[in-house]
């Protein structure tokens, strides 16, 4: 019993002693920052992120922490963590309004929304977001870094909306509900009149209005189809409708 008491006491003492002759050693926010750039590098964005925050908990300086903020930003984006990229450059924006990289952080926002878009049959609450943040952008930076990619993706956004709005109505319109296909329909046009999509929205607005009975409004729809969009191809499917009514 005495050598074994006296084994695991020698093996105490050498773990303790182990622990005195190395002790922690507590790195500097910016080892840890340059760290966290060498894992950023090298595609590890979670051990990036985990070294900025350390970072960012240190509160060394200002500039620093701004770094550090701005960067965990980018790593989400880059690990396809849109909706906490699209949080942290929010934050970035708001705790820095008039930091030099403010913009950057507010397209980067409106990017981690547009890339949570899917298709038209899932929930449409990224590109609406997208979509106001990208006009947000324009009216602060109207010739902004980013403006002319800005400006496209406002255009793709309601185009997106567009086809939502279409793929609503014609539900309606497979489910014999005509003056819900034509109100969304008449709001969309209201809405996106404006976009090269318009001929498939006029198309589907005249078969609605016709097939609900309003055979006046329907050839006036088509009227219009067929003055503003003569190359469409829905051109060809309005007239089969109008020999099916007239």
């Amino acid at each position: 019993m005495n050598v074994t008491k006296t084994v695991v006491a020698c093996v105490l003492a050498a773990a303790l002693f182990q622990g005195c002759a190395t002790p922690p050693v507590n790195r500097s926010p910016d080892a840890m920052f340059k760290e966290g750039e060498q894992y950023f590098q090298d595609g590890k964005y979670e051990d990036a992120i985990a070294q900025w925050k350390k970072v960012k908990e240190s509160y060394q300086s200002p500039d620093l922490t701004a770094r550090a903020e701005i960067n965990i930003a980018d790593a989400y984006f880059l690990n396809k963590e849109y909706i906490e990229a699209a949080a942290a450059y929010e934050d970035f924006r708001k705790l820095h309004p008039t930091h030099e990289r403010a913009g950057y952080a507010l397209y980067r926002q409106g990017m981690s929304n547009y890339n949570q878009i899917i298709r038209i049959d899932t929930d449409q609450t990224p590109v609406k977001n997208a979509l106001t943040i990208f006009e947000s952008y324009l009216k602060l930076y109207p010739a902004g870094e980013y403006a002319a990619d800005v400006k496209k993706k406002i255009v793709d956004c309601r185009d997106r909306q567009l086809q939502y709005e279409i793929y609503v109505g014609r539900f309606y319109l497979r489910e014999d509900k005509y003056p819900a296909a034509i109100g969304r329909f008449e709001e969309a046009l209201k809405n996106f009149g404006d976009l090269p999509r318009c001929d498939e929205l006029l198309y589907y607005l005249g078969v609605a209005y016709l097939e609900g009975g309003q055979k006046p409004k329907g050839r006036e729809v088509f009227g219009r189809l067929f003055r503003e969009f003569p190359g469409s191809p829905y051109v060809n499917d309005a007239n089969k409708a109008m020999d099916k009514y007239f």
